[in-house]
Order: C-alpha cells, then structure tokens, then sequence
C-alpha cells in the first residue's frame, strides 16, 4: 500500500523506474466513457506519468494536466512525444494549481486518492468550478471493498470512495454513469488483480 506521509519523495521514488508503473494506456473506465466527452478542451488532475492525459488528447481535446511529481511528468512528456500528441503539463500539487473558473467542457480524475476527507472535499469543489455548465466530469478511484484486496490504493478507508459519498459532493450533476464493481485490473504493475472500484460519469447542470 502507497504510504502518503511524505508524498512528493514517495511518488518520485516510485517513478524512478523507466517501466511505466501504471501501464502507457489509458484507464479502462475513462475508455468507456468516451462517448459522454465532450468536444472542446480536458483538464486531467493528478495525470502522473501521462497515460490518460495523451489519450484525452488523441480524442482531439486540448489537454491541460498537472501532477507534482518532475519524475512523473517526464516520463509523461516522453510518452506524448512518442505518441505524437500535445499536452500542456504543469508540476503542481493540487492547492497551487492554476484552476480557471468554468474552463473546461471536461474534467477527469483518475485514481487520485491522496486526500483525505477535509482536502478532497477542497478539491471536488475546485474540479466542479472549472467545469463549464453541461461539461463532463469523469472520476475513477477504489471503494470500500479494495480493503480485501492488496491491487493498489491508499489502503486508508476515508480515502475511499462511495456512491453516497459522490452524490452528495456533485449534487448539481446528472449521473450518466455510477456504479460500485469489482474487475481484474491490468494497468501496469501497480493496478494489478481484482479490484474494488467506483467509476462516476456525471453531466453538470
């Protein structure tokens, strides 16, 4: 389990490696969810080594991304560059990005189960203002039943995810898709085996 005591050294031990930890394709669920994307412009938060920022971008969108590890934004600017795609990457940490008011037509968060409770609270509402009315937001993470599984995440229950718990940080949305479910996961070697997850696809009023 990823410990979260001193993150920045954490991560970039992590990806000190020339191995891609979480694979160089996209996540499964944001694939799924293509057809709810809308055209236009993508904000990918948290992108780590850039897999899902550079597919947002081979769907055409104009991708915006940050992560706070210079290991993992390397390792993301390689993967753009040897898939030809363009992505505007900048090294923060979510409190000091750059979050423009209703930018986005899309917003996508995957996996990014650093928070706690007060400080997820802080980041939804910072990822709901930088929608644009009728945009889409996309978010990913584990739920309560990844405490039997030993596949990836925080391993800190108030880090997880329920359907009650989206509902009621996203009340002015229109749920295209949220559901609890449990897969074999494949995306590189630290989202490997069965898996508890939520996966949340909502429309902004």
């Amino acid at each position: 389990m990823t410990t979260f005591n001193n993150p920045v050294d954490t991560w970039n031990r992590r990806y000190a490696t020339a191995q891609y930890i979480f694979g160089e394709m996209p996540n499964v669920y944001l694939q799924r969810q293509a057809a709810h994307l809308k055209p236009g412009s993508a904000l990918s938060v948290a992108d780590g080594e850039g897999r899902n920022g550079v597919w947002l971008a081979e769907q055409g969108l104009q991708v915006d991304a940050f992560d706070f590890s210079p290991l993992a934004l390397e390792k993301a600017r390689n993967l753009a560059q040897r898939r030809h795609q363009s992505v505007h990457w900048q090294c923060s940490d979510w409190q000091s990005f750059d979050w423009k008011t209703a930018h986005y037509d899309n917003v996508v968060g995957i996996f990014f189960q650093f928070a706690n409770p007060e400080d997820r609270a802080a980041l939804f509402a910072q990822m709901d203002a930088s929608l644009k009315p009728g945009g889409t937001l996309v978010i990913q993470g584990y739920s309560l039943a990844q405490l039997q599984y030993n596949t990836g995440g925080p391993g800190k229950r108030d880090h997880l995810y329920d359907e009650q718990l989206m509902r009621e940080a996203f009340p002015q949305y229109d749920m295209l898709d949220l559901k609890t479910y449990e897969e074999q996961m494949d995306e590189g070697t630290a989202h490997a085996g069965i898996s508890g997850l939520l996966g949340m696809t909502a429309r902004k009023r």
